[in-house]
């Protein structure tokens, strides 16, 4: 039993070890149908948890979200737009998925880690 529970914990240490980390500066290609436009975000993760900035057309706000294995959601709040939600895949240093800019409209987006 004993055995079985070591087992267990290296399997999920190793689970953790191969989740990605965004902590750093991403810059992203955003497509949302009626414009295009570029964004910022620094992001520090610690664990699943993720906090940081985002700079672009719409200022700067910070932005909460989470890290789950490959996959990354993150909002903020924009005072022209609303709340702005991401969910992208992590793909080493690029990330790509997509995005809801408020009342704004949906699309799509590119991300590389600088």
């Amino acid at each position: 039993m004993k055995k079985l529970a070591v087992v267990a914990l290296l399997f999920l240490a190793a689970l953790a070890a191969l989740a990605a980390d965004l902590t750093g500066t991403w810059t992203a290609a955003v497509d949302i149908g009626v414009g295009q436009g570029t964004a910022t975000f620094d992001f520090k993760q610690a664990g699943e948890t993720l906090t940081g900035t985002y700079s672009g057309t719409f200022g700067t706000s910070q932005l909460k979200g989470t890290v789950k294995g490959n996959n990354a959601e993150w909002t903020f709040d924009a005072d022209q737009v609303g709340t702005i939600s991401y969910k992208g895949t992590i793909d080493g240093s690029k990330m790509k998925g997509s995005v809801q800019y408020g009342a704004v409209g949906s699309g799509t987006f590119t991300a590389e880690k600088k």
